[in-house]
């Protein structure tokens, strides 16, 4: 599958940017630690040997962390992000790559101990429909762990739409390039005023910018810069931007008959996992 997608800006970040969100590359567990956060200890503590269905995997930020675990991992993307994925961890008795529609995967279904998809399912055009495709390959007795995003005043009250509205409808290549431009100007300005809390609020809702110099201080400098215009590329040319409540997506997990289930907010809104019944 190498057409048009609404995922093709993804696949040009992950490419340009396929190490800076990996562990390894930034020296702090940032993955490991939303990992296990999600996982929940138990599963955590079980990875060796399970069937994992990594959904979504982008540069493989996860992939990285499912492998150390011991865990047998296949790692799909509708994007080209599936290339930098197998690059940096190549395919082998223990990883397999597949680029594919996470709504139309091409498993026969109910055949993974873990079914793993964060930061996808609210850039997906119909998230609750994803939800239940990607329940369906979850094996009696397996989890399902998901996150998705919340709704977040910062949105609302920002300048970020209406850049969006115009990154979005750009080339790949031509939107990563103005957002490093972007970048050139306004990070020095982001840094300047970090430790000023209104300036920073002010420049926050001004600036198209995501930065990290306040959550983040331990990074360095060329970090900083790479979290920043990833993440700033992301948030302006995703084709999709869902929102949902815990409420909602508690619902739909129990609409689809899962049990032991945990939902939360957390990370980048809502966290949830739930088992498939054995029986």
């Amino acid at each position: 599958m190498r057409g048009s997608t609404y995922a093709d800006h993804f696949g040009a970040q992950w490419k340009r940017y396929r190490h800076t969100q990996l562990d390894s590359h930034t020296g702090m567990p940032l993955s490991k630690d939303r990992l296990r956060r999600c996982l929940g200890d138990e599963l955590w503590q079980n990875l060796a040997g399970k069937q994992v269905l990594e959904c979504g995997c982008g540069a493989g930020r996860f992939t990285e962390i499912l492998l150390e675990r011991g865990a047998f991992v296949t790692s799909v993307d509708l994007s080209a992000a599936v290339d930098a994925n197998a690059e940096t961890f190549p395919v082998g008795p223990r990883h397999r790559v597949a680029q594919a529609d996470i709504t139309q995967l091409p498993f026969r279904g109910q055949d993974f101990d873990v079914l793993l998809c964060l930061g996808v399912i609210q850039h997906t055009p119909m998230p609750d429909s994803t939800i239940a495709r990607l329940s369906d390959q979850v094996a009696p007795g397996g989890a399902l762990v998901i996150d998705h995003y919340t709704f977040n005043p910062r949105w609302y009250t920002s300048s970020a739409p209406l850049f969006r509205f115009v990154f979005k409808r750009l080339s790949p290549n031509t939107s990563l390039d103005l957002v490093e431009r972007m970048g050139r100007w306004l990070l020095p300005l982001h840094k300047m005023v970090s430790r000023i809390r209104i300036a920073s609020f002010v420049l926050a809702r001004v600036s198209p910018m995501l930065t990290y110099y306040r959550a983040y201080p331990e990074l360095s400098e060329s970090l900083h810069t790479e979290f920043a215009l990833l993440d700033t590329h992301d948030s302006l040319t995703d084709f999709y931007k869902h929102f949902r409540t815990r409420k909602q997506i508690l619902h739909i997990l129990e609409t689809l008959g899962l049990e032991s289930i945990w939902c939360e907010y957390g990370g980048n809104g809502v966290e949830a996992r739930a088992v498939r019944p054995v029986s």
